[in-house]
């Protein structure tokens, strides 16, 4: 849970909402071709077999898997949590998943069927994915998740009223939804993809992180484009940076379209070039991509195994 203590240049950046936007408009500017440039640069960096190795079972222990449809079951939610728990049945070794994310009316489910195994339970909330309901609904949605055990609730921030520069009933939400959740930590989706632009997905990190965020997410996964490198760039810099500020650490996700180990990879060198490597574990990044865990459970074998044992040694979910 976020407790840091904000130095007086923050605490007054919050004092009120004229203060709040001069903060947010006064953040130094991205620069979109040298921000590109470099993420593209470190996209190519390869590392060693023995780091690979690592590297896979980093991403595993990181990933958050999820249903988030209209058609899940409580008995799909229970093979997730199965999948969770042991990824690998044939390698107890094998990490365990983060955490297992669903829709709050499944949050028990999920709880019963993890209890004791380590892995956490989230659940979406706030009027996910679109944020579009009032308030109270918000919060309610909130507190039926934890009041069923949820450890970690995924908010998304309100969209409309950030795009219209409305930072202080953004930031409002964000802090009453900070509120109701409680012990259980706080992950506040920015959805980057509709942002529009690299200095609007800064500022509405800075925004969550100052409103009490545990973690600045990227996506909803309901939207393209989801997560990309560049903007995950945008979060870890900014998270670095409340940390130099704060002292405190906050984490980021990265959800929504990452697919295969490689991809992977790619953000774990940007964790560790623009963050530091601090924040590779699961406590301070994650990946939001269900379908990313068979492939690293597939390279995983392969690299212990010298050849690939394809698909069908692994079960989808």
């Amino acid at each position: 849970m976020a407790t840091a203590t904000l130095p007086a240049e923050l605490a007054d950046a919050i004092r009120d909402e004229r203060s709040l936007r001069r903060f947010l408009h006064g953040l130094p500017g991205v620069d979109r071709v040298g921000l590109e440039q470099r993420a593209a640069t470190l996209a190519t960096r390869s590392i060693k077999k023995a780091a690979k190795r690592w590297a896979i079972d980093a991403a595993i222990s990181m990933v958050d898997l999820t249903t988030l449809e209209g058609a899940d079951t409580h008995g799909r939610v229970r093979s997730l949590a199965a999948k969770a728990r042991r990824p690998d049945p044939d390698r107890p070794e094998t990490p365990a998943a983060a955490a297992v994310c669903v829709y709050p009316d499944l949050v028990s489910t999920a709880v019963e069927a993890l209890t004791g195994s380590g892995v956490g339970v989230a659940s979406v909330a706030t009027a996910f994915p679109s944020g579009r309901s009032g308030r109270e609904v918000k919060l309610a949605d909130v507190r039926l998740a934890v009041e069923a055990g949820a450890d970690e609730v995924d908010m998304v921030i309100d969209r409309g009223a950030f795009l219209q520069g409305r930072y202080g009933a953004v930031f409002e939400e964000i802090r009453e939804v900070r509120q109701a959740c409680g012990g259980a930590h706080l992950k506040v989706i920015l959805e980057t993809g509709e942002l529009a632009t690299y200095d609007n997905v800064r500022r509405a990190a800075w925004l969550a992180l100052l409103a009490g965020g545990d973690f600045v997410k990227t996506s909803t996964g309901k939207v393209s484009p989801a997560a990309t490198l560049p903007g995950t760039h945008v979060l870890l810099r900014a998270v670095r940076d409340f940390h130099r500020a704060t002292g405190d650490r906050r984490g980021v996700k990265a959800a929504g379209g990452i697919r295969s180990t490689k991809e992977a990879v790619r953000y774990l060198v940007a964790v560790h070039e623009v963050a530091g490597g601090e924040w590779l574990t699961p406590s301070l990044f994650r990946f939001g991509a269900s379908g990313l865990l068979n492939d690293l459970l597939l390279q995983r074998r392969t690299q212990l195994d010298g050849h690939y044992s394809g698909p069908d040694y692994l079960t989808l979910d």
